[in-house]
């Protein structure tokens, strides 16, 4: 075992650190898809358990660069490293993988491509060849493997049609065992989407924008509106979608929203002047556009769409935009960009009715040329997000919350590492994560920052240590303990996965050009790393493919073998519960008090308003928690504390301190809002009650909302007649808030060279300059397409709201 109290790197990096560990783990045999001598794209999904969401079980397959083989394979790795999205239940885990490989050539406006369909019932161990079961027939890479929600078995490849307006599908309903096929009386724009709730329901818009909806799974489809822009399951059986009936979706600010909830039979609409829309927890966002067309304002539903409040946030110009960063049943994290092209923007914080906001972060840093942010909800640990702030001298710069976003800070410095030389002050500097906008610029950052719900309190990232994320090439750093402590665990950028409910750890170092041959894995949490040689013919390494929940002992190494005139994809599945000789039992685990960062305060671990012990394993203990694992916590309440307040509107947190201080331009003015279609005054001495927040007796700050008995309403949000919608009803939206405040913000200059011998810092503007020259081939044609992006696709306007 490591000496953890001289702890160092190297030497926990043995064959031979755990009796039996090596041996037990050599009985591999590699699977081999042998393909012609071109290079194909890989996809793979587990169907064991699949995820319930609206979002999961559709997959889509990345786009990629054909010109460079090598370039392809990589890329086509680092998509499929987060593809699968699957979760288990014991009781009802098939163990199949199914795994498509394509080829695809484009010839005088035509494609041709080949497609092999490849089974496993076995977690992945051993596969066939079932490209039979859909006639060898050409899968459209973009839309790639559909599954069904609700472990449904349900499978959709979409096939291509070349020259026809039509299309082919294939599905099955036994994961891929057997498949029949029918063509559809439409070209699709996109993927199929599930009912949640319901996977014989599909959604589905064409390329003509017309909607369509099949409740049969695909047997018979029907026609429910035209001019679709965009559509999503709301709870239940009800849809949501936008809609510009005299016009085409390019033109913004115009569109309509309307819902459905059965299934398109009967449509109204709840909401006009509509810029984009959003779903987040049990919220409804809209993007609107006011009379005037300049501005854009946001506005909130809990009632899935049939009363509307104003959220009071700041308007934004067409350079700006909005974005929701997270949002559940309690609250909603919100971007709102600053003018002009700064980078960055503030993270507003709401109530439980979405409608009221504080200001939480400023400079929060979020690219207008990319659409990419570094915001990232800790799952491992309730109450912990960690984002990137662009500092006044434009180094990009990690903090955290602990308490959903009402106090954020630096991460403190890993004790096994030293400041590298961005530092000013030695003993000071901090701990700086790599996420979305370092891979962005082309850092050498193959993986995003991990957590996993049932591995509580565990964080894999990759980091550097200095006073901004330096270009040099990180480090992988862990956190056992949600973020307040680090340590360096590995040397590199690494691949790395969470397995046995975070028991296991494993990681493959990461080499460009090199083939590889050895695994890293630690059982106790990253402080101990044994390697074992996997295969004696070595690979070169595309991804890591593992089963999501964190459950498995199952792991697919994806790679590439080559041959004189041939390249042919190689997987090899380590089942490393063969590592572990028995089930863990009750002396193997300890309690462990979340959110303890201060013995000697008696509210220490009070987070939230409530403490919670877990049972975690020891990291001495060498044992499989196994997939019947559960949590064990045990909440305690505890009294309230100023941290279980948020600043209200119009007041501020200074920096280290927990008193909130009212807003200069706000002082002496009374605070009065429409709410309800009623005129609300806020009397209140700078707090609010954080939402989810549990808290009992103890500090209470005097804060009432008193009915002055006024009606009030807005014209801002009525909806314009329609000029035709035979089976919709038009609402008169007449709740609305009116909005307090604007925003004030300067357009702050980036400067495009980096002075004064901090050279290794990640300055925002030098890496965008070289993100602009180089990152992207072309522009994306996001703001062409009717489907919703995701909140890491490239924008090329930045005014693109992302609600989602």
């Amino acid at each position: 075992m490591c000496d953890r109290t001289a702890w160092s790197l190297t030497p926990c990096l043995s064959t031979d650190c755990e009796t039996g560990i090596s041996g037990a783990l050599r009985d591999l045999h590699p699977l081999i898809l042998r393909s012609s001598s071109v290079l194909h794209v890989q996809e793979a999904v587990l169907l064991l358990c699949t995820e319930v969401g609206p979002q999961h079980g559709q997959r889509k397959m990345a786009k990629l660069n054909p010109r460079v083989q090598a370039a392809l394979l990589y890329t086509a790795a680092e998509w499929l490293a987060g593809l699968i999205r699957t979760v288990v239940n014991p009781s009802l885990c098939t163990q199949v993988v199914l795994a498509l490989t394509t080829f695809q050539v484009p010839l005088f406006m035509m494609k041709f491509g080949q497609s092999k369909l490849y089974r496993s019932d076995n977690y992945g161990k051993s596969f066939r060849d079932v490209t039979h079961l859909i006639n060898n027939t050409f899968i459209l890479t973009e839309f790639g493997i559909a599954t069904g929600p609700q472990n449904s078995g349900k499978v959709i490849l979409t096939s291509d049609v070349s020259g026809k307006q039509r299309a082919r599908i294939f599905h099955s309903v036994d994961f891929g065992n057997s498949f029949s096929h029918s063509d559809l009386p439409f070209q699709p724009l996109a993927q199929m989407a599930y009912n949640p709730q319901d996977a014989n329901v599909l959604l589905v818009i064409s390329v003509e924008n017309d909607l369509w909806i099949s409740e049969d799974f695909a047997a018979n489809w029907r026609k429910i509106h035209e001019r679709v822009c965009q559509a999503k399951w709301g709870s239940g059986n009800t849809v949501f979608f936008t809609a510009n009936v005299n016009g085409s979706c390019s033109d913004r600010g115009r569109l309509e929203l309307k819902k459905t909830t059965d299934y398109g039979r009967t449509i109204k609409t709840i909401g006009t002047r509509i810029f984009s829309f959003g779903l987040g927890g049990r919220f409804i966002f809209a993007s609107i556009m006011t009379a005037e067309g300049t501005t854009r304002v946001i506005h909130v539903s809990v009632d899935q769409g049939d009363m509307w409040n104003m959220a009071q946030l700041p308007a934004v110009g067409h350079e700006q935009f909005y974005s929701i960063l997270a949002a559940n049943d309690d609250m909603v994290f919100m971007h709102v960009d600053e003018p002009g092209d700064t980078g960055f923007g503030t993270i507003y914080v709401s109530d439980d009715r979405g409608t009221v906001y504080s200001k939480s972060l400023e400079r929060h840093l979020y690219t207008t040329t990319g659409g990419y942010t570094d915001f990232t909800n800790v799952t491992s640990l309730r109450g912990v997000y960690m984002t990137s702030v662009l500092a006044e001298d434009n180094s990009v710069q990690t903090v955290v919350t602990f308490d959903q976003g009402g106090e954020w800070r630096p991460l403190q410095k890993p004790w096994n590492s030293q400041c590298d030389s961005t530092a000013k002050n030695k003993d000071v500097c901090s701990l700086h994560i790599h996420a979305s906008y370092s891979m962005a610029m082309k850092l050498n950052v193959p993986m995003l920052p991990l957590t996993e719900p049932n591995a509580v309190g565990l964080i894999l990232a990759h980091g550097s240590v200095g006073d901004g994320i330096s270009v040099m090439s990180p480090d992988v750093y862990v956190s056992d303990d949600g973020g307040y402590s680090w340590l360096r665990a590995l040397e590199g950028p690494h691949h790395y996965a969470i397995l046995d409910s975070g028991g296991l750890l494993v990681a493959v170092e990461q080499t460009l050009s090199q083939p590889i041959h050895q695994i890293k894995f630690s059982t106790d949490e990253g402080q101990c790393w044994h390697v074992y040689n996997f295969t004696r013919d070595p690979i070169y390494f595309t991804g890591l493919a593992s089963e999501p929940g964190a459950r498995s002992m199952n792991l697919s190494i994806w790679g590439y073998r080559e041959s004189l005139l041939n390249q042919y994809w190689v997987s090899i599945t380590i089942d490393f519960s063969r590592i572990f000789s028995r089930d863990c039992d009750e002396k193997d685990y300890v309690q462990w008090l979340a959110h303890s960062d201060d013995l000697s305060s008696p509210d220490n671990g009070c987070m939230l308003g409530y403490k919670e012990e877990f049972l975690r394993l020891r990291k001495d203990s060498v044992c499989l928690n196994g997939r019947d694992y559960v949590i064990d916590k045990q909440p305690t309440p505890c009294l309230c504390t100023l941290d279980d307040f948020l600043c209200d509107f119009g007041y501020y947190r200074q920096e280290n301190s927990s008193e909130c201080m009212e807003q200069q331009d706000l002082k002496g003015h009374i605070l009065e809002f429409c709410l309800h279609g009623r005129k609300e005054q806020l009397q209140t001495t700078g707090y609010r009650k954080i939402p989810g927040d549990k808290c009992e007796s103890g500090i209470v700050p005097e804060r009432k909302v008193i009915d002055l008995s006024t009606k009030c309403v807005s014209n801002l949000l009525e909806p314009e007649p329609l000029a035709s919608s035979s089976s919709s009803a038009t609402i008169v939206v007449a709740v609305v808030l009116v909005l307090l405040v604007s925003a004030v913000a300067g357009v702050l200059f980036v400067k495009k060279y980096v002075c004064g011998g901090r050279f290794l810092v990640h300055r925002y503007s030098v890496l965008r300059q070289h993100a602009e020259a180089g990152g992207t081939d072309a522009p994306d044609e996001l703001d062409n397409q009717v489907a919703t992006p995701t909140k890491n696709d490239y924008h090329d306007d930045s005014d693109e709201d992302l609600l989602e």
